[in-house]
């Protein structure tokens, strides 16, 4: 009884608009009182969790995707993109989802992932014919790559929240992300075969884009080659794959790199801009912090009413089919990543759920990679959808303008995935096991 009022509590919380760590504290809060728990063991508990310098590689990606933002790099790594795809029709489309894919391989991040190539390809989208509607949906799906493309903060928290390596997490979600890069690609060049306003993008843009560089090159703003830009993902995921450099490392690299190839080649970045990045990774990395903090107290809580213990004997209840048990334990996860932001969503999931999964033969490894691509389907699924009305507002599309490109994305693209990395599990296990990390 004590659990349920806590969930109703969480939910309604949610529900009215409460921020997510003050949810999560409320949801807390009422256990303590009904259950009778000492509130300064549970918060020496939480300072203990999130002591961890694991942690310290999430500002320093959320600083090195602001960097690579304002310091030309991100503009660089479209370019690059663009020479190998722009020539047939729809081949923007896909510039814009594979850019994602790269980004995110040094972001870790979805949102970061989508303001920033959000910004770059809307207005090339818009001038290429595309609706506004498919350009929201389209980078609203190719955004959540940031966080299935390793390294990915999504995967670290997990790591962090489960004991897992974080290794064998950031190359279980590498297949699945794959997976979602040809799939996008595919449902976008049907749109575009079915449209004909959408224009061959070698034709419409490459004149403007190469006066637009001889115009940067007259002015001295710095170097157009996309080699450098190219080079970072390289470096960062080289390194990692290489057992090289941790992923707290690898991060703290990337910043190193980014500012004197934003500074001094492109010349995009000053003191100004590098104070803004600073100022806003530090915001970010305070806003998840508090999140980590009071989560790890509710999950302790949670866990200590036996929480897992009843989910599982409420879904066997419902059915002890294997299939079935994973269908409604999927959907349970969309409908977190509908209602949170994908750090929340996960953190509150992962070691809730993870003793469950165990029971049914799932690995930690392999939950991980099913949990990815919940989280990530769920962030663009309607009513909630919070990355898709972000998107909305970079693309300034209507909500009812996206829903079909949405759900036929979601229809032809994140449910086969998910439906794959669920049911077979070497899916998402081959690299871990390839690497040696599993």
């Amino acid at each position: 009884m004590i659990v349920v009022l806590a969930l109703l509590v969480l939910l309604v919380t949610l529900v009215i608009g409460v921020p997510i760590p003050l949810a999560f504290l409320a949801s807390a809060l009422s256990i303590c009182i009904t259950g009778g728990y000492d509130p300064s063991m549970l918060m020496m508990f939480g300072y203990n969790k999130t002591n961890s310098i694991l942690l310290l590689t999430i500002p320093l990606f959320v600083l090195a995707g602001s960097i690579m933002d304002k310091g030309g790099i991100g503009e660089q790594l479209i370019g690059a993109v663009e020479k190998f795809v722009g020539k047939i029709k729809g081949g923007l489309g896909i510039v814009t989802v594979i850019a994602c894919g790269v980004f995110g391989a040094v972001s870790g991040s979805s949102s970061a992932t989508l303001s920033c190539i959000g910004g770059i390809m809307t207005p090339r989208l818009k001038e290429n014919g595309y609706p506004e509607g498919l350009i929201g949906a389209l980078l609203a799906s190719s955004g959540v790559l940031g966080i299935l493309i390793p390294p990915s903060m999504l995967m670290i928290l997990y790591a962090w929240s489960t004991g897992a390596s974080v290794l064998a997490c950031f190359l279980a979600t590498v297949l699945p992300g794959l997976m979602l890069i040809v799939l996008f690609s595919l449902v976008n060049l049907w749109y575009a075969k079915r449209n004909p306003n959408i224009k061959v993008y070698e034709k419409v843009v490459n004149n403007a884009k190469k006066n637009e560089e001889k115009k940067k090159r007259l002015k001295g703003q710095g170097g157009t080659s996309a080699i450098p830009a190219l080079m970072m993902p390289v470096i960062i995921l080289g390194s990692i794959y290489g057992g090289i450099l941790t992923a707290t490392e690898a991060a703290a690299i990337s910043v190193v790199y980014a500012i004197p190839v934003g500074w001094f080649y492109y010349k995009r970045i000053n003191g100004k801009v590098l104070k803004e990045s600073l100022v806003a990774a530090g915001e970010t990395a305070g806003v998840i912090m508090t999140m980590l903090f009071s989560v790890q107290i509710l999950c302790r809580l949670y866990t200590s009413e036996n929480l897992p213990d009843m989910i599982l004997g409420f879904l066997t209840s419902i059915s002890d089919n294997r299939i079935v048990l994973l269908i409604l334990i999927n959907i349970f996860m969309v409908i977190l990543g509908m209602l949170m932001d994908d750090c929340s969503a996960t953190i509150l999931a992962a070691p809730i759920l993870l003793p469950i999964m165990i029971e049914l033969g799932v690995s930690p490894i392999h939950f991980a990679a099913i949990l990815g691509v919940n989280i990530g389907m769920g962030n663009v699924t309607p009513p909630t959808a919070p990355l898709l009305y972000l998107a909305g507002r970079i693309s300034k599309a209507e909500v009812k303008d996206m829903l079909g490109p949405d759900f036929a994305l979601i229809l032809f693209a994140w449910l086969p995935t998910l439906i794959v990395t669920t049911y077979f599990d070497k899916f998402a296990t081959f690299l871990p096991t390839l690497f040696g990390v599993m």
